[in-house]
């Protein structure tokens, strides 16, 4: 029988009921942090297309990631701008980097922060395409090696995980295979499986100063039209090695994540990537929508989704309302 015998307001009566049915939580410990880290000292340059983000110098970003750690929230990705660029993007696998001076000062400063860095060329080439360029057309091949030197030396400086971007064929085990080579064999990789060609990269983009300077990246990262390809792209990032998989971006794809969630027994990340954040927070500037309650919903979405972790810009607002029990 139902009404009124059967009357589902009566478990949303009051806030404590509410939160004793409650289905999906983010918790603090589902958050990863992006970062973006650049040459120089005492830098902290807010990144115009993303409020609230920053260009950190080495010294400035340490500083920073005792507030994270403050925080409870337990790992950060890590972007590199570069001195100077080319077109095989070196300053990637300089031993003396940007990224490579990164993590050995934030693990020395913070050891128990885990840190991820992004394996891609795109920050590092003047053309700004993630792999090696020859004739107009992005290598698969021989980019393959600079993605695996990368990825060695980003570890060797201290990194607890690599996560390959670049959607090259092959990344994950050419850099599975160069880790375990070198004795880093218990190191993981959370590769960027299903990376589609979207439009919400364009914050980011300025802030890396990564745009292409010719072409477009479809004819290496997924069509957003599509969702079976998917399985795929998984399948073979798990059968090369992959640790973690990712979706990028989140918001467009929540069926893309339910997918992967339910096909492979892995765990399961998802990007909140710039564009998704510089809508929430243009709209918000403008007394559009309520920030705070748009961000908890948006990130309860992802979560519910099937994600496992999220990377998002408002991890550390996220982690502090959690903190303050306001979620």
């Amino acid at each position: 029988m139902g009404y009124p015998i059967h009357r589902p307001r009566r478990l949303r009566r009051t806030e404590t009921l509410r939160c004793m049915v409650r289905e999906t939580r983010v918790d603090i410990d589902d958050l990863i942090y992006p970062l973006f880290v650049t040459h120089g000292e005492g830098v902290k340059k807010e990144i115009e297309s993303m409020p609230g983000n920053y260009h950190f110098s080495v010294d400035t970003l340490v500083e920073e990631l005792g507030e994270v750690e403050a925080l409870g929230i337990p790992a950060v990705m890590l972007f590199g701008i570069p001195k100077s660029k080319d077109a095989h993007g070196s300053e990637a696998y300089d031993p003396e980097g940007i990224i490579q001076e990164a993590v050995s000062a934030a693990k020395s400063a913070h050891p128990g922060l885990c840190v991820i860095t992004d394996v891609c060329l795109c920050e590092y080439t003047d053309h700004g395409h993630c792999g090696v360029v020859k004739d107009g057309e992005i290598e698969n091949d021989p980019t393959l090696a600079l993605l695996a030197k990368t990825a060695v030396s980003h570890v060797r400086a201290g990194a607890d995980m690599v996560a390959p971007s670049d959607m090259m064929d092959g990344r994950v085990a050419a850099i599975r295979s160069a880790l375990d080579r070198e004795g880093f064999e218990q190191f993981p990789i959370m590769s960027y499986a299903a990376k589609y060609a979207s439009a919400f990269y364009g914050p980011f983009r300025a802030a890396a100063q990564s745009t292409p300077q010719f072409g477009d990246r479809r004819s290496y990262q997924m069509d957003p039209s599509n969702q079976r390809e998917v399985l795929r792209e998984v399948q073979l990032d798990i059968d090369e090695g992959a640790d973690i998989v990712m979706v990028k971006p989140a918001l467009a794809y929540l069926d893309v994540i339910r997918l992967v969630r339910d096909t492979f027994p892995v765990p399961v990340a998802a990007y909140n990537v710039s564009g998704e954040f510089a809508m929430v927070k243009g709209a918000a500037q403008r007394g559009w929508v309520d920030e705070k309650g748009i961000v908890i919903e948006l990130l309860t979405g992802i979560k519910r989704a099937g994600a496992d972790l999220i990377l998002t810009y408002f991890a550390k607002d996220m982690a502090a309302w959690i903190k303050e029990g306001t979620v």
